[in-house]
């Protein structure tokens, strides 16, 4: 029986992008804490709920940036004895913690939106059009940012962030044609109808993220390979008898891993067969972090000893 573990990560693409992460974070963090004391007292000033509503979206975004941005500081800290695959999790637990947040928030919003509607109170309509203006450019500076420098489709701490930075974007678009009907037309009610437009869109990223969240904790599968094909490519190779025992699972988003058993030809080339299993697996699949075990012989004398 061997054991072969092929662990080739990339370390200086993976150091580029953290930093990267890092930089777009920290960028969005600053640019939406400023803004939210804005919107916080513009809302307040105009009775506007959608504002007040944004700017608390707003907050739970500058929560969301600061947990995603000490998130990706506390992953980065190397491996312990005790936690051999060092501290990346935390990153899943950052996002884990701004998808509950996000949902909590949108039920809040809704409900208070409802209580408005039978009787909306007036508001100031030009203040409300001013703060959403500048609240929408400062929600497409900071989404831009996050979106060209952090790694929004690879890493799932910085795709909830940016999630987030969506909503409080399409908050702000709903406050300036709520504002508009204000203006207009006396329209009181498109604030809170507003409000609620904008509560079932961050429910909808809120539900994403959390359920993306829990999938990575309870280890399940990367969505893109497909288990079977993985077998049938490792039973492809010349010598192996047999594929078993398969695990295939996400550390983070960005970090699969696999284990596997092949049993082999007792007269096969263990060595070929591990290096051609890891270049297989590496080039049809991506996986890189892989642990495969060859058995010559019945080993397993008891099927659940292996499965």
């Amino acid at each position: 029986m061997e054991h072969n573990h092929n662990h080739d990560h990339s370390h200086d693409g993976h150091s580029h992008s953290h930093n990267a992460n890092k930089k777009a974070l920290t960028i969005s963090f600053i640019l939406i804490a400023g803004f939210m004391f804005v919107e916080f007292i513009g809302g307040y000033l105009t009775n506007s709920l959608a504002l007040l509503s944004d700017a608390g979206h707003m907050l739970s975004d500058a929560v969301a940036l600061g947990l995603s941005l000490s998130a990706l500081i506390f992953g980065a800290r190397a491996a312990t004895p005790s936690k051999t695959y060092g501290f990346k999790r935390f990153e899943i637990l950052a996002a884990l913690l701004n998808g509950v947040v996000l949902i909590l928030i949108s039920i809040f919003i809704f409900k208070e939106a409802i209580e408005r509607l039978s009787a909306p109170p007036q508001v100031i309509g030009k203040g409300m059009m001013m703060i959403s203006v500048i609240g929408l450019i400062v929600n497409v500076l900071v989404a831009w940012i996050l979106h060209s420098q952090g790694s929004t489709e690879e890493n799932l701490n910085v795709r909830s962030a940016f999630l987030h930075v969506i909503g409080d974007l399409l908050g702000s678009v709903g406050a300036i044609i709520a504002a508009v009907l204000i203006m207009l037309f006396n329209w009181y009610i498109a604030d809170p109808i507003a409000s609620m437009i904008v509560s079932i869109l961050v429910l909808y990223s809120g539900w994403n993220v959390l359920k993306e969240s829990v999938n990575i904790l309870m280890e399940a599968k990367p969505a893109n390979i497909d288990s079977d094909k993985v077998i049938a490519s490792l039973q492809s190779i010349d010598g192996v008898e047999g594929v078993h025992d398969l695990h295939i699972w996400m550390i983070t988003s960005e970090f699969s891993s696999m284990t596997v058993h092949l049993k082999v030809n007792p007269d096969s080339d263990r060595d070929y067969i591990l290096e051609m299993a890891k270049r297989l697996i590496n080039k049809e699949f991506g996986l890189k972090h892989v642990t495969i075990q060859t058995e010559g012989r019945e080993i397993c004398p008891y099927e659940d000893t292996c499965n």
